[in-house]
């Protein structure tokens, strides 16, 4: 005859599981709806739509936005055709066509679903191939940290050559000048250093350690992924969509400031280098947890375009000109994500 006691051990166990499972799942979708909603709220909270319309109508040349779309989804095709050469490395050969509608499909599954997105373009791949899901989420995070690769070297060659830009800009408000001089105090520095010294000295010290051993775990699998680049064929032409890829989002990012006069206006008035800065302001804000980087990504724009100053380009300016560039492009992501799984509907059927 069974104890009782024993019987209920399981249950006990698996609540706290349970628990931090439901917590999870929350923090993982529900802060970025959170941020959105917040930072559209703030967006709004002074605009006038109807004066927001008008400048639209009067002021906007739709040629440059629909420019700037066709853009963008070329940058989507030369990363599936890019993603392409790492699986082939793995011996997966997926068509490019099955790519671009994994690519279209991620980023229309992460306006609903943050970061879901990558999970779900490495299922279909792998379902269509009969490829390991582990492979193919491999080659996947290597190809996102090749993006982080390239935004920190962009970003860090840019503010080298707009510190001056920023530094004029933090000078006008008391507040963000004295976190100005925080940032390059000797004594943030030194902390920073020693930190480093300290957390490398324990991962030297204590290689056993079950945290510094999941952290080594989770850093070799992110490497092992990362390192098939260095090694795998074709890498000449890997680069080489790189930098279409790249150059691309900054080419519709420049036709999106053409559709307006006044944001044409600050690149006429103070050159590409403006327009670098608003690139990759709103390059990073894409890491903030959001839906499909609505709500960061005005914010950033708006920023950068505050840091120059035009006769006219107001803050509701600005405002109006990054949620329009920013609605075209979720309408036309979710255009996309519908065709996409038309596209799979239609397929399965035929392979049936």
């Amino acid at each position: 005859m069974t104890d009782p006691a024993d019987n209920n051990t399981p249950v006990k166990t698996a609540r706290p599981s349970r628990r931090s499972a439901v917590a999870g799942m929350l923090l993982k979708y529900g802060v970025p709806p959170v941020i959105t909603v917040g930072l559209c709220l703030l967006l709004f909270r002074d605009l006038d739509p109807a004066r927001m319309w008008h400048t639209i109508c009067t002021e906007c040349d739709f040629r440059w936005i629909w420019a700037n779309f066709a853009l963008n989804v070329a940058a989507h095709v030369a990363r599936a055709a890019r993603w392409q050469i790492q699986l082939r490395a793995l011996d997966i050969r997926p068509t490019l066509w099955q790519l671009v509608l994994s690519i279209f499909g991620t980023y229309a599954v992460n306006l609903v679903f943050p970061r879901l997105g990558e999970v779900w373009r490495t299922g279909y791949i792998a379902q269509r191939r009969n490829a390991p899901f582990t492979k193919v989420f491999g080659s996947m995070v290597a190809e996102r940290l090749s993006d982080t690769v390239v935004v920190g070297l962009i970003s860090l060659a840019t503010f080298m050559v707009a510190g001056s830009t920023f530094s004029a800009y933090l000078t006008r408000f008391s507040d963000t000048s004295r976190i100005a001089s925080f940032l390059v105090s000797p004594l943030l520095w030194g902390c920073v250093a020693a930190v480093i010294l300290v957390v490398t000295w324990v991962f030297v010290r204590f290689p056993g350690n079950r945290v510094v051993a999941a952290v080594r775990r989770i850093w070799r699998g992110l490497w092992e992924g990362f390192s098939v680049i260095l090694s795998m064929p074709g890498k000449g032409y890997w680069l080489l969509l790189t930098a279409c890829l790249w150059t691309c989002y900054f080419l519709a990012l420049w036709c999106a400031f053409m559709s307006f006069p006044l944001t044409a206006d600050v690149i006429a008035s103070h050159g590409i280098i403006a327009l670098l800065v608003c690139y990759v302001l709103t390059s990073l804000s894409m890491a903030i947890p959001s839906n499909g980087g609505i709500g960061p990504w005005q914010w950033a724009m708006i920023l950068g375009l505050g840091l120059y100053s035009v006769p006219g380009l107001t803050h509701e300016y600005a405002t109006t000109f990054a949620n329009l560039v920013m609605g075209v492009q979720t309408i036309g992501l979710v255009f996309l994500g519908i065709f996409t799984f038309i596209c799979i509907a239609f397929s399965k059927r035929s392979a049936k």
